[in-house]
Protein backbone atom coordinates (compact mmCIF):
# COMPACT_ATOMS: atom_id res chain seq x y z
CA UNK A 1 0.00 0.00 0.00
CA UNK A 2 2.97 2.11 0.66
CA UNK A 3 3.56 2.26 -3.26
CA UNK A 4 0.23 3.56 -4.02
CA UNK A 5 -0.42 7.05 -5.21
CA UNK A 6 -2.29 9.61 -3.92
CA UNK A 7 -5.07 11.05 -6.71
CA UNK A 8 -3.05 14.38 -7.26
CA UNK A 9 0.00 13.04 -7.83
CA UNK A 10 -1.71 10.07 -10.09
CA UNK A 11 -2.99 12.80 -12.25
CA UNK A 12 0.60 14.84 -12.51
CA UNK A 13 1.82 11.68 -13.65
CA UNK A 14 -1.01 11.20 -16.38
CA UNK A 15 -0.62 15.11 -17.69
CA UNK A 16 2.91 14.62 -17.62
CA UNK A 17 2.83 11.15 -19.78
CA UNK A 18 0.51 12.90 -22.18
CA UNK A 19 1.42 14.56 -25.70
CA UNK A 20 1.72 17.83 -25.36
CA UNK A 21 -1.25 19.18 -27.40
CA UNK A 22 -1.20 20.44 -30.96
CA UNK A 23 -0.96 23.85 -30.88
CA UNK A 24 -1.39 26.61 -33.86
CA UNK A 25 -2.66 29.96 -34.73
CA UNK A 26 -6.41 29.01 -34.85
CA UNK A 27 -6.76 27.28 -31.76
CA UNK A 28 -8.98 28.75 -29.52
CA UNK A 29 -8.15 29.69 -26.08
CA UNK A 30 -10.81 31.39 -24.63
CA UNK A 31 -14.57 32.08 -25.72
CA UNK A 32 -16.38 35.26 -24.40
CA UNK A 33 -19.61 34.95 -24.99
CA UNK A 34 -19.16 33.18 -28.31
CA UNK A 35 -16.75 34.98 -29.51
CA UNK A 36 -13.34 33.42 -29.83
CA UNK A 37 -9.99 33.99 -28.67
CA UNK A 38 -7.00 32.49 -30.00
CA UNK A 39 -3.47 31.65 -29.80
CA UNK A 40 -2.79 33.94 -32.79
CA UNK A 41 -4.47 36.91 -31.43
CA UNK A 42 -2.40 36.36 -28.06
CA UNK A 43 0.79 36.12 -30.43
CA UNK A 44 -0.20 39.45 -32.33
CA UNK A 45 -1.15 41.47 -28.71
CA UNK A 46 2.21 39.81 -27.33
CA UNK A 47 4.42 41.38 -30.01
CA UNK A 48 2.60 44.87 -30.00
CA UNK A 49 4.04 45.18 -26.48
CA UNK A 50 6.85 47.41 -25.42
CA UNK A 51 10.77 45.44 -25.23
CA UNK A 52 10.30 45.65 -20.97
CA UNK A 53 7.21 43.57 -20.98
CA UNK A 54 8.12 41.14 -23.37
CA UNK A 55 11.04 40.15 -21.67
CA UNK A 56 8.51 38.79 -18.65
CA UNK A 57 8.67 35.35 -17.94
CA UNK A 58 5.97 33.19 -20.40
CA UNK A 59 3.56 31.95 -18.25
CA UNK A 60 3.25 35.43 -16.65
CA UNK A 61 2.52 36.96 -20.20
CA UNK A 62 0.33 34.48 -21.47
CA UNK A 63 -1.81 34.71 -18.22
CA UNK A 64 -1.81 38.61 -18.32
CA UNK A 65 -2.45 38.85 -22.06
CA UNK A 66 -5.51 36.43 -21.95
CA UNK A 67 -6.91 38.14 -19.11
CA UNK A 68 -6.46 41.38 -21.05
CA UNK A 69 -7.83 40.26 -24.08
CA UNK A 70 -10.88 38.38 -21.91
CA UNK A 71 -11.55 42.18 -20.37
CA UNK A 72 -11.66 43.78 -23.66
CA UNK A 73 -13.86 41.27 -25.46
CA UNK A 74 -16.15 41.89 -22.66
CA UNK A 75 -15.99 45.84 -22.97
CA UNK A 76 -16.27 45.24 -26.72
CA UNK A 77 -19.68 43.80 -26.18
CA UNK A 78 -21.05 46.00 -23.64
CA UNK A 79 -20.55 48.52 -26.48
CA UNK A 80 -23.75 49.06 -28.39
CA UNK A 81 -23.30 52.64 -29.70
CA UNK A 82 -21.68 53.75 -33.24
CA UNK A 83 -18.12 53.86 -33.12
CA UNK A 84 -17.03 58.05 -33.07
CA UNK A 85 -15.43 59.13 -36.11
CA UNK A 86 -11.96 58.87 -34.59
CA UNK A 87 -11.70 55.31 -34.01
CA UNK A 88 -13.53 54.28 -37.41
CA UNK A 89 -10.30 56.79 -38.82
CA UNK A 90 -8.20 55.03 -36.14
CA UNK A 91 -9.04 51.65 -37.79
CA UNK A 92 -9.08 52.79 -41.50
CA UNK A 93 -5.24 53.98 -41.13
CA UNK A 94 -4.29 50.39 -39.05
CA UNK A 95 -6.08 48.96 -42.11
CA UNK A 96 -4.02 51.24 -44.94
CA UNK A 97 -0.85 50.47 -42.56
CA UNK A 98 -1.15 46.79 -41.44
CA UNK A 99 -2.10 45.85 -45.90
CA UNK A 100 0.92 48.53 -47.32
CA UNK A 101 3.50 46.55 -45.05
CA UNK A 102 1.97 43.69 -46.25
CA UNK A 103 2.75 45.05 -49.61
CA UNK A 104 6.26 45.94 -49.01
CA UNK A 105 7.23 42.34 -47.08
CA UNK A 106 6.10 40.70 -50.60
CA UNK A 107 8.20 43.54 -52.62
CA UNK A 108 11.45 42.89 -50.16
CA UNK A 109 10.93 39.26 -50.75
CA UNK A 110 11.71 39.40 -54.23
CA UNK A 111 14.19 42.20 -54.01
CA UNK A 112 16.67 40.86 -51.47
CA UNK A 113 17.57 37.20 -52.66
CA UNK A 114 21.26 36.30 -51.93
CA UNK A 115 22.28 37.25 -55.79
CA UNK A 116 20.90 40.88 -55.13
CA UNK A 117 22.95 41.23 -52.59
CA UNK A 118 25.99 40.21 -54.23
CA UNK A 119 25.56 41.96 -57.17
CA UNK A 120 25.19 45.03 -55.06
CA UNK A 121 28.74 43.75 -52.90
CA UNK A 122 30.26 43.85 -56.17
CA UNK A 123 28.81 47.39 -57.66
CA UNK A 124 30.20 48.68 -54.09
CA UNK A 125 33.62 48.10 -54.70
CA UNK A 126 33.67 47.55 -58.33
CA UNK A 127 35.62 50.63 -59.09
CA UNK A 128 36.98 51.60 -55.84
CA UNK A 129 41.03 51.90 -55.45
CA UNK A 130 42.65 50.04 -53.03
CA UNK A 131 43.04 52.56 -49.67
CA UNK A 132 46.40 52.29 -47.96
CA UNK A 133 46.78 52.84 -44.14
CA UNK A 134 49.70 53.83 -41.63
CA UNK A 135 50.61 52.65 -38.45
CA UNK A 136 53.30 55.83 -37.74
CA UNK A 137 54.57 57.66 -34.52
CA UNK A 138 55.37 60.90 -34.23
CA UNK A 139 57.57 63.78 -32.10
CA UNK A 140 55.97 66.89 -31.30
CA UNK A 141 57.86 70.00 -30.59
CA UNK A 142 57.32 73.59 -30.31
CA UNK A 143 60.06 74.75 -32.93
CA UNK A 144 62.17 73.58 -35.74
CA UNK A 145 65.40 73.40 -34.25
CA UNK A 146 63.92 71.53 -31.42
CA UNK A 147 62.83 68.79 -33.93
CA UNK A 148 66.26 68.87 -36.09
CA UNK A 149 67.73 67.95 -33.19
CA UNK A 150 64.93 65.12 -31.97
CA UNK A 151 65.98 63.80 -35.36
CA UNK A 152 69.48 63.88 -35.33
CA UNK A 153 69.48 62.07 -32.05
CA UNK A 154 67.01 59.77 -33.53
CA UNK A 155 69.63 59.26 -36.51
CA UNK A 156 72.24 58.99 -33.99
CA UNK A 157 70.54 55.47 -32.88
CA UNK A 158 68.21 56.85 -29.88
CA UNK A 159 64.93 55.28 -29.44
CA UNK A 160 62.11 56.65 -30.94
CA UNK A 161 59.51 55.09 -28.79
CA UNK A 162 61.80 56.61 -25.21
CA UNK A 163 62.73 60.11 -26.99
CA UNK A 164 58.94 60.78 -27.72
CA UNK A 165 58.14 60.11 -24.30
CA UNK A 166 60.72 62.21 -22.89
CA UNK A 167 60.24 65.15 -25.02
CA UNK A 168 57.04 65.17 -27.02
CA UNK A 169 54.54 67.50 -25.82
CA UNK A 170 51.18 65.72 -27.65
CA UNK A 171 49.26 63.60 -26.28
CA UNK A 172 50.50 60.62 -27.59
CA UNK A 173 53.78 60.97 -25.78
CA UNK A 174 53.16 58.51 -23.42
CA UNK A 175 52.87 56.39 -25.38
CA UNK A 176 56.02 56.42 -26.94
CA UNK A 177 53.94 58.86 -29.87
CA UNK A 178 52.41 56.04 -31.21
CA UNK A 179 49.23 56.90 -33.78
CA UNK A 180 48.03 53.76 -34.61
CA UNK A 181 46.32 52.57 -37.86
CA UNK A 182 44.94 56.00 -40.12
CA UNK A 183 43.38 56.02 -43.61
CA UNK A 184 43.72 59.06 -46.36
CA UNK A 185 42.09 62.31 -44.54
CA UNK A 186 42.64 61.19 -41.09
CA UNK A 187 45.36 64.12 -40.25
CA UNK A 188 46.32 67.54 -41.95
CA UNK A 189 47.49 67.54 -44.96
CA UNK A 190 51.49 68.00 -44.50
CA UNK A 191 51.48 65.56 -41.63
CA UNK A 192 49.52 62.81 -44.13
CA UNK A 193 51.90 63.98 -46.77
CA UNK A 194 55.09 63.31 -45.23
CA UNK A 195 53.64 60.15 -43.72
CA UNK A 196 53.11 59.14 -47.52
CA UNK A 197 56.10 59.92 -48.58
CA UNK A 198 57.86 57.45 -45.74
CA UNK A 199 59.03 54.19 -46.44
CA UNK A 200 58.93 52.06 -43.27
CA UNK A 201 61.33 52.56 -40.56
CA UNK A 202 61.93 55.79 -42.54
CA UNK A 203 61.97 58.80 -40.26
CA UNK A 204 60.55 62.22 -41.22
CA UNK A 205 62.46 66.10 -41.34
CA UNK A 206 61.07 68.69 -39.17
CA UNK A 207 56.86 68.71 -40.45
CA UNK A 208 55.21 71.67 -39.58
CA UNK A 209 51.34 71.62 -38.81
CA UNK A 210 49.38 73.99 -36.85
CA UNK A 211 50.33 72.16 -33.47
CA UNK A 212 53.84 72.45 -33.66
CA UNK A 213 56.67 70.83 -35.62
CA UNK A 214 56.78 66.67 -36.21
CA UNK A 215 59.18 64.16 -36.46
CA UNK A 216 57.23 61.03 -37.78
CA UNK A 217 58.65 57.34 -38.08
CA UNK A 218 56.59 55.00 -40.72
CA UNK A 219 56.10 51.84 -38.49
CA UNK A 220 54.27 49.65 -41.00
CA UNK A 221 51.49 50.49 -43.59
CA UNK A 222 48.83 48.14 -45.46
CA UNK A 223 46.26 48.06 -47.80
CA UNK A 224 43.17 47.87 -46.26
CA UNK A 225 41.01 45.12 -47.41
CA UNK A 226 37.53 45.61 -48.11
CA UNK A 227 34.76 44.49 -45.40
CA UNK A 228 32.95 41.22 -46.10
CA UNK A 229 29.28 40.72 -47.61
CA UNK A 230 28.65 40.17 -44.24
CA UNK A 231 30.26 43.15 -42.18
CA UNK A 232 27.77 45.71 -44.22
CA UNK A 233 25.11 43.33 -45.29
CA UNK A 234 22.56 45.10 -42.82
CA UNK A 235 23.85 48.30 -44.87
CA UNK A 236 23.30 46.53 -48.47
CA UNK A 237 19.91 45.46 -47.51
CA UNK A 238 19.05 48.56 -46.64
CA UNK A 239 19.68 49.90 -49.69
CA UNK A 240 18.16 47.53 -51.54
CA UNK A 241 15.19 48.30 -49.84
CA UNK A 242 15.02 51.84 -50.37
CA UNK A 243 15.77 51.42 -53.78
CA UNK A 244 12.56 48.66 -54.63
CA UNK A 245 10.53 51.21 -52.66
CA UNK A 246 11.25 53.93 -54.59
CA UNK A 247 10.84 51.97 -57.51
CA UNK A 248 7.48 50.54 -56.91
CA UNK A 249 6.21 53.69 -55.50
CA UNK A 250 6.96 55.19 -59.10
CA UNK A 251 5.59 52.41 -61.17
CA UNK A 252 2.65 52.68 -58.80
CA UNK A 253 1.92 56.35 -59.04
CA UNK A 254 2.57 56.55 -62.64
CA UNK A 255 -0.87 53.98 -63.18
CA UNK A 256 -2.74 56.03 -60.84
CA UNK A 257 -5.13 58.51 -60.38
CA UNK A 258 -4.21 60.85 -57.83
CA UNK A 259 -6.35 64.07 -57.18
CA UNK A 260 -4.95 65.92 -54.33
CA UNK A 261 -6.58 69.41 -55.29
CA UNK A 262 -8.64 68.96 -51.68
CA UNK A 263 -5.40 69.85 -49.91
CA UNK A 264 -4.94 72.99 -51.79
CA UNK A 265 -6.24 75.91 -49.08
CA UNK A 266 -6.25 73.57 -46.04
CA UNK A 267 -4.74 75.40 -42.97
CA UNK A 268 -1.54 72.61 -41.92
CA UNK A 269 -2.75 73.39 -38.15
CA UNK A 270 -5.81 71.76 -38.73
CA UNK A 271 -3.94 68.60 -38.23
CA UNK A 272 -3.91 69.15 -34.61
CA UNK A 273 -7.88 69.98 -33.88
CA UNK A 274 -8.69 66.76 -32.19
CA UNK A 275 -12.40 68.37 -31.90
CA UNK A 276 -13.07 67.64 -35.64
CA UNK A 277 -13.23 64.03 -35.41
CA UNK A 278 -14.39 63.52 -31.59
Amino acid sequence: MKHLLSLPTLGLVVAMALPVAAQDADQVVATVNGTDITVGHMIVARATLPQQFQELPDEVLFNGILEQLVQQTLLAQSFDSDLPKRAQLSLENETRSLTAGEALEELFAVALTDTALQDAYEARFEDAEAAEEYNASHILVETEEAALAVKEEIEGGADFAAVAREKSTGPSGPNGGQLGWFGTGAMVPSFEAAVVALEVGEVSAPVQTQFGWHVIILNESRVQERPTLDAIRSELEEGLRATALEARIEELTVGAKIDQTGAEGVDPAVIKDLTLVD
